[in-house]
């Protein structure tokens, strides 16, 4: 958060749970504790609203849910935690019994709700009558929404945030053609999945209401754009959110590996058409796996163009917003500090793409080589995913990555992008947090300074592409 100090620490560790086309419950009775609540089954997975309440003295509105087990997320019951060894609920005291009563934990937990895919505006209550509270929440595959929320003790704080979720149907036939590493993911099931994280969040309430109204920002691209699902990996597809205002929901469909013409054949373009409406945003950011031999490759002045512009034009029909964002440099340094360009000519394609078609470009490619550039040859590597063997347990080998970026890298590239969208989009520039802040690429956050309460999913697995 703008001028909050952090202190960098590592990264824990803690396991848990396609060919390229030719186109260039029911509702039932839950006891705890003697007390009666309603149970949201499978036949409420539809529904436009659900409230659950963490402290069992507050009120309960009717169709509320009053949650103060740590009961295990099941398809049937319809919520609960994925993982309930480290979840913690603190009862009122006798004194003032609805000042009291949360949610917390010993690591970070995760609450699953299930619902039909759409957007949701999410209202969480935080707050300890009896101390301070400091929390983190994450969305699905570890989006980033809420950043250092802080309480002093007996105050609560209130936050609202626009989160989508979906699943891989499409609204015909068909499905789409998910990679293997994307079975399972939060973020591709029938499920909105909230994570609590920081040094000691406390959850007191929370309302979740379909919004059909909201903005929504698609993304489409690749390993560098998608929500990367474990650490130490990251991109800035995820890290956006946490710069808008409730009201807008970022729809993340990027994936690892994507070139334009493969996020086409596997049906990732038509799921995001099938949902887009007026007023909404596709931003396209690809040509790492494009550049490569293969059935995806595209030329970048032919083939490549051809394909931005079926996505220009197909976005332009659903009467939303396309934007072109340059390709984020790979950490390459010449001699003298410069940074190298291993994109060829694809950035310039997007860049003439954008002019000709009049539309609006993001030039993230500039600004991470400023951002680079400011951190230097070495230091550099502090923003993706260098880290010598032994760093996190279990870590045997050397993980060297220049490519792929750790949580600090993927920040200070989803502020990048938010630079872009206040000098190319004044009216989605209007739905940015009042603590977006300026940011200069070439004087970064320093990383000795700045923090990422690790999420508990660890894979030491490249992603896909390069």
């Amino acid at each position: 958060m703008a001028g909050t100090k952090r202190t960098w620490v590592p990264i824990i560790v803690l396991s848990l749970i396609s060919g390229i086309a030719d186109q260039g419950c029911r509702t039932g009775v839950l006891k705890q504790d003697g007390a009666s609540i309603r149970s949201g089954g499978a036949g409420d997975s539809g529904r436009a609203s659900r409230r659950f309440v963490f402290n069992p003295s507050s009120p309960v509105n009717e169709g509320g849910i009053r949650v103060f087990e740590a009961v295990p997320y099941s398809s049937g019951l319809g919520y609960g935690f994925e993982d309930i060894s480290g979840v913690r609920f603190i009862r009122p005291s006798a004194a003032d019994p609805l000042k009291g009563g949360f949610c917390t934990g010993i690591k970070p937990f995760l609450f699953s709700v299930r619902l039909p895919e759409g957007n949701y505006d999410v209202t969480v209550e935080l707050g300890d009558a009896n101390g301070e509270s400091a929390a983190t929440v994450r969305a699905e595959s570890r989006r980033l929404m809420l950043e250092n929320v802080r309480t002093e003790n007996g105050a609560v704080a209130v936050r609202k945030f626009t989160v989508n979720i979906r699943t891989p149907r499409l609204s015909d036939s068909g499905n789409v053609k998910l990679n293997p590493r994307e079975i399972g993911v939060f973020h591709w099931d029938d499920k909105l999945t909230l994570e609590f994280n920081g040094p000691r969040p406390c959850l007191r309430s929370l309302d979740i209401r379909r919004s059909d109204s909201a903005v929504t920002v698609y993304l489409a691209g690749n390993s560098t754009v998608t929500d990367q699902t474990r650490e130490p990996w990251a991109s800035w597809g995820q890290m956006i959110p946490r710069f808008f205002k409730a009201g807008v929901a970022v729809a993340n469909h990027a994936e690892s590996g994507e070139a334009l013409k493969s996020f086409m054949a596997r049906n990732r373009l038509e799921k995001i058409l099938t949902a887009m409406k007026p007023g909404d945003y596709l931003f396209v950011e690809f040509a790492h796996n494009d550049q490569k031999p293969g059935a995806a490759h595209a030329d970048p002045f032919t083939s490549y163009q051809d394909c931005l512009r079926h996505f220009i034009r197909e976005t332009r029909k659903k009467g939303a917003t396309p934007v072109l964002v340059t390709s984020v440099h790979r950490r390459n340094f010449d001699s003298t500090g410069a940074v190298v360009n291993t994109l060829g000519d694809y950035p310039e394609a997007v860049r003439r793409t954008a002019a000709e078609e009049k539309t609006p470009l993001i030039d993230l490619n500039a600004m991470s080589k400023a951002f680079y550039e400011a951190l230097g040859p070495e230091k550099s590597a502090g923003a993706f995913v260098h880290y010598p063997a032994g760093t996190f347990p279990d870590q045997r080998g050397e993980l060297k990555d220049n490519t792929h970026f750790n949580p600090y890298g993927a920040y200070e590239l989803a502020k990048c992008v938010v630079n872009g969208i206040r000098s190319s989009l004044p009216g989605l520039a209007g739905y940015l947090a009042e603590d977006a802040g300026i940011f200069d690429p070439g004087r970064p956050d320093p990383v000795e300074t700045w923090v990422w309460p690790p999420s508990p999913f660890t894979d030491f697995t490249r992603p896909y592409g390069n």
